[in-house]
């Protein structure tokens, strides 16, 4: 329960809305475990009485945390405590794979595009546009929860004979690594918010137009640039995505 003397830990005189400092509060206190997962918040009434703020100040401060997945709003019961989301570090140079199971997070990876070399239609982001270029798309799953789809696009002569690997279940980092010899020199990516159409719709196991985190990812090698395209469509509600700067980024 938050106590009178907790008034004093809002500044009321600082440029930082009341909001905020009540969701930074907030969050300190589920960090601290001072608000255990599963346990309820104070009512709305009770923290804007103990605080001397109104409430609607208290219900902005909830909703930002409700928003950031720290909270849940059970209708009829209150406001409770997320089991805390786990940040995975999707875009280092180990690869997909080698991020989640730094964080013991068991995935599953599905082909569903097998690899086939083909033109790229003109006209998009796809540095293979109008060439040809190797592509397949993979799903991936952790603790059975499917929650990125990757498609794609290998240089044709980089990665000569591809097709002839199994790539199902194996990194893709590795591969190139143990069999072609490469390993990126750079990379640049872009982020953006995407939508769910009706296929990855359904291979995410979300409502369609939902929004999802686009990642569209170029790497280059010392052999050529424009080495690997790929893009990615990840959900958010279950893991937190983060970059470590300073690193390249494999898939």
């Amino acid at each position: 329960m938050l106590q009178d003397d907790n008034k004093t830990m809002l500044n009321t005189h600082s440029p930082i809305p009341l909001y905020r400092q009540l969701a930074d509060l907030l969050t300190a206190r589920i960090r601290a475990g001072e608000y255990a997962t599963g346990s309820r918040l104070p009512s709305e009434h009770q923290m804007a009485a103990a605080l001397g703020i109104g409430r609607p100040t208290v219900r902005q401060a909830t909703d930002l945390l409700l928003r950031k997945g720290l909270l849940i709003r059970r209708r009829g019961s209150g406001t409770y405590v997320c089991t805390p989301q786990q940040e995975v570090d999707l875009f280092s140079l180990e690869g997909t794979s080698a991020a989640f199971q730094k964080k013991g997070i068991q995935i599953n990876s599905q082909i569903v595009a097998p690899v086939r070399l083909g033109p790229r239609a003109p006209g998009s982001d796809n540095p293979f546009a109008g060439r040809q270029a190797y592509f397949f798309s993979r799903l991936t799953q952790a603790e059975e929860t499917p929650v990125l789809i990757e498609n794609i696009f290998l240089d044709p002569i980089l990665f000569a004979g591809i097709e002839r690997i199994d790539l199902a279940g194996r990194s893709l980092a590795a591969i190139a690594d143990e069999h072609f010899y490469l390993r990126p020199s750079s990379g640049r990516q872009r982020f953006s918010i995407g939508y769910a159409d009706k296929k990855r719709a359904r291979l995410l196991r979300v409502a369609p137009a939902a929004p999802l985190l686009k990642v569209q990812r170029l790497l280059h090698f010392a052999q050529s640039e424009n080495g690997v395209f790929a893009e990615l469509w990840c959900r958010t509600d279950h893991y937190v995505f983060a970059q470590t700067l300073g690193g390249s980024a494999y898939v």
